[in-house]
Formats: structure tokens, sequence, C-alpha cells
């Protein structure tokens, strides 16, 4: 009897060991097979079962947290949504996070390690921390500014810090309510089908994903890289430029919508905007030192992140003469988005120096002790100072006496630039009207903003004024909200 007790209880025990090796090799060795595996929904209910942490503009929440008392128990919510959803993105149960929501999703999901004073416990008992919150450098003004300001019309609008590379607001239209995706219902599913079928695209982020070409907003990159190249050394002398101006290698003229753009000299050509004066330059300059120069800016740069990646604005390196002067007055195959354009202005602001932009300024735990902070931010130099300080003038002329007089702010200084990019076959689009700028007020020591608007139905004729009579003003009311703040 003692000898089968003793054999049922070795036969248990190597049961036991069994099962304690198979335990093993399950929750160790095959945990991150089962972990991935798509039919396991205990990663997804986790995630769903606490409240996400939230976004912050100005110190006040932008996004919040709704009990669904489901399953997949809290859904994500967005105060403002449409004025915020380029910044915010969304975060739906069903089609996944864009933008913030996605860039920064370990923090705000609570998943980042850093969240946890003790990671090494959380790991063994696989606790999850509350979800943490994102600190954006948005100036709640500027943003509320020029969302405003577009209205009902497609566009974008972008505006930094020129001194740190904060961006104080970024604004795409039209919108869409980023509450309407949270879910995983048919009112989810009815609301992803629209906004993509919708062919206005409203979930496009114009401001940072889509690239236009920057017609005569270019010119400040032209003329930076004229009087670095030294090919221009007096803002007063005449140009040698022809009206009409016939493309090097072809029988293509270009011409002027408007006069007095014979020999101009640069600081007449520019406030004018005479794109054969321009045009000459960028060919005198040379493809090697205009793409130089575009590169300096940030033009070709495809390592961009705000966090989320911003779409390379381009300069074409590989020009013939004729083309590179299509390319120097902002057509041909050059493209930017609107961040990148409000850097080219905060670059002739900052005394040449390009500052790399930012949109979180740091991230926190639930009680507010922080995770991480922006810190300083490298900065490459895109001209000479004594270059960037002639281009302060050759700016604040356009304001004061120029094509952008519309932009002009009592009390402050303001630089800037128009444009009218044209586009489509044979140039049959509607152009864009564009406008980049700085301003200073009064009592500060430096630039405090600077922005880039491009506006795609604008209703103005076809000529340079339309980037005056249609962006600057939006500008304008962006300069005011930061310098008002």
């Amino acid at each position: 009897m003692t000898r089968h007790i003793r054999l049922a209880a070795a036969f248990c025990t190597l049961l036991l060991l069994a099962l304690l090796v198979n335990a093993t090799r399950i929750q160790i060795f095959q945990s991150r097979t089962y972990d991935g595996n798509p039919a396991n929904r205990r990663h997804t209910i986790a995630r769903y079962d606490q409240p996400r942490g939230a976004i912050l503009v100005g110190g006040e929440a932008v996004t919040g947290s709704r009990d669904s008392r489901e399953q997949l128990r809290y859904e994500r919510t967005y105060k403002d949504g449409p004025l915020y959803a380029p910044v915010t993105g969304f975060a739906s149960q069903e089609y996944g996070t864009t933008f913030l929501e996605h860039s920064e999703d370990a923090i705000l999901s609570g998943t980042d390690s850093m969240l946890s004073p003790f990671p090494l416990w959380n790991d063994l008992t696989r606790a999850q921390n509350p979800g943490g919150d994102v600190l954006t450098t948005l100036n709640r003004a500027a943003q509320q500014a020029a969302y405003d300001g577009l209205g009902g019309r497609t566009g974008a609008v972008a505006a930094i810090e020129p001194s740190t590379g904060r961006v104080l607001a970024l604004v795409s239209t039209p919108s869409y309510d980023p509450g309407a995706l949270s879910g995983n219902g048919r009112a989810a599913s009815r609301a992803w089908a629209r906004l993509n079928a919708d062919a206005a695209k409203p979930m496009l982020n114009r401001a940072v994903r889509q690239t236009y070409p920057p017609g005569s907003t270019f010119k400040v990159v032209t003329a930076a890289a004229a009087l670095d190249a030294g090919v221009v050394s007096d803002l007063d002398a005449a140009t040698d430029s022809p009206d009409p101006y016939t493309l090097p290698g072809t029988t293509t003229t270009l011409r002027n919508e408007g006069d007095g753009c014979v020999d101009a000299p640069l600081r007449s050509a520019f406030e004018w905007s005479c794109n054969t004066v321009f045009a000459k330059l960028g060919v005198d300059v040379g493809v090697r030192d205009m793409s130089a120069t575009a590169q300096a800016f940030g033009f070709n740069d495809t390592r961009v992140r705000i966090p989320f990646a911003v779409s390379p604005s381009t300069f074409d390196t590989s020009l013939d003469r004729a083309q590179l002067a299509l390319s120097s007055i902002g057509q041909y195959n050059t493209r930017a988005t609107p961040l990148q354009m409000a850097m080219v202005a905060a670059a002739v602001a900052n005394g040449g120096q390009v500052r790399e932009p930012y949109l979180v300024e740091r991230t926190t735990r639930r009680g507010g002790a922080t995770v991480s902070t922006a810190g300083s931010r490298p900065a490459r130099q895109a001209m000479r100072p004594s270059t960037a300080a002639r281009m302060r003038e050759l700016m604040e002329d356009v304001v004061t006496e120029g094509t952008g007089t519309n932009a002009a702010i009592p009390g402050a200084t303001v630089g800037g630039k128009t444009g009218t990019a044209q586009h489509g076959i044979g140039n049959s689009g509607t152009p864009y009207a564009w406008f980049v700028s700085w301003a200073q007020g009064e009592r500060d020591m430096e630039a405090k903003v600077a922005v880039a608007v491009v506006v795609e139905d604008a209703s103005a004729h076809r000529g340079e004024i339309s980037g005056g009579g249609d962006a600057a003003p939006i500008a304008k009311a962006v300069m005011e909200a930061v310098l008002g703040s």
C-alpha cells in the first residue's frame, strides 16, 4: 500500500512540475507571442479601462474622457475639436491615433515606463499607471485668431516663436471634430466614411502635411542667397534685369504683373515682387548656392518632427537654368508647407538662425510632476547675420509701403512678404494666396512671432496683391494676438 502511495505522490509531483514548466514557458518565453496575438483583447480592454491623459493649451485641457460603461470603457472627448484637430489629431477605439494623440500615446495612455516611480515593480505586477498629460506650446489666442481669420475658406496657418522654435498656432481648414471618431459603434463608422469621402479633405493637416508652391514668398530665400553670395551688395543698386525676361536656353518669356521692374534694385523689386528680377537673381546665384541656402532654411529635410512628422518641403537640386529661374520665384518644383515658410520668416527675424520647431513644452504625470521637457533646441545658420539684418529691412518695407500694408500693426515693427502661387494645368487653378511675416512689439527686445498663411480659395485677382488682400489680414490677427499676450 505504501509503495502505491509513493508512486502516486511521485506522479503528482511530476504533474506539478510539468504544470510549472508549462506555465513558465507560456508566461516568460511565449508571452510576447500571446501578447501580440490579435485575438488577445486584454491589452485593448486595459487600455480603455481608465481615462486617457489630457492635452493642454495655455494650462487648460482641450481633451477629456467619457465613461461609456461598455467593455472598452473610456472614450476620448474634445473641447473645441475642430479648432485643435490639426494639433491633437484623434484617438479612436476603432481607427487608432494621429498627431499628438499618436506621438504622445505612451504618455497619454499610461504605458510609458517614465510615468512610474517603480517601473520594475510595475513590470512584475503588470499594474498600469494613470495617463500623463501633454502641455503644448500653443498660444490659445493666436490659435483662435488663425481659425477665425480663415473662416470658411480652405487654407492653413502656422506661427512660431523665432528665438525658440515654439509652435504658437497650427490651424488647418476645413476641419472636423475628432470626437466623432472616438468610439467603436455605428456613429464612428459613419463619421469615418463621411470624412474620408469629403472632397474638402477635412482630416488633411494642411499646415504640416500639405506642400504648396510658395510663389513669391520664396523670394525671401532667393534674396538671402543673392546677398550671401555677393551677387547683390547694394539694396538700391540696379540689378540689370530686363522686363520681360527670357528664360535661359528657351524662347519663353517671364513677365511681371505690374510696371517698374526693369533693372529694379533689390529693395523695390522685393517691395513690389518683381518676378523678372528674382528669376534672374536665382540664375546668377546658381544651382549650388541656391540649393545650399534653401536647405539651410529647412528645405529637403525629411527629419522634421514637432513631435509628429512634417512633410518635407522641397527645392530641386538638379535643375537647368530655366528651371532654376522658375524655382527661384517659388514655382516649378519648389514646394513648401506653411510651417516651413513660417521658419523662413522666423530666420529673418532671428538674425539668420533657424530654430527647430516643437509643439510639446513638457509632459507630466497625473499629479503634475514633470516627466520630460522640451529643452534647448539646436539652431542652424540659414544666412549671415548681416544678410538677415538687410532682409529685415526689405520685409519691413513691404509692410510699410509695399504689397503687405494690410499686415501693419500700430506700435509694432512688422516685416512681411506677399505671394501668389500659380498651379494647375496651364496655371489655370485659382492662385494660392500667401503671406509670411514676423512682428516685434515696441517694448520687445526681439521678434515674438513669425507667421505663414496660405489661402487656397482666395477671392482675389491673379496678381501679387492677393497675398496682401486675403492672407495678410489673417497674419496680422495672429501677430496681434501673440503681441497682446
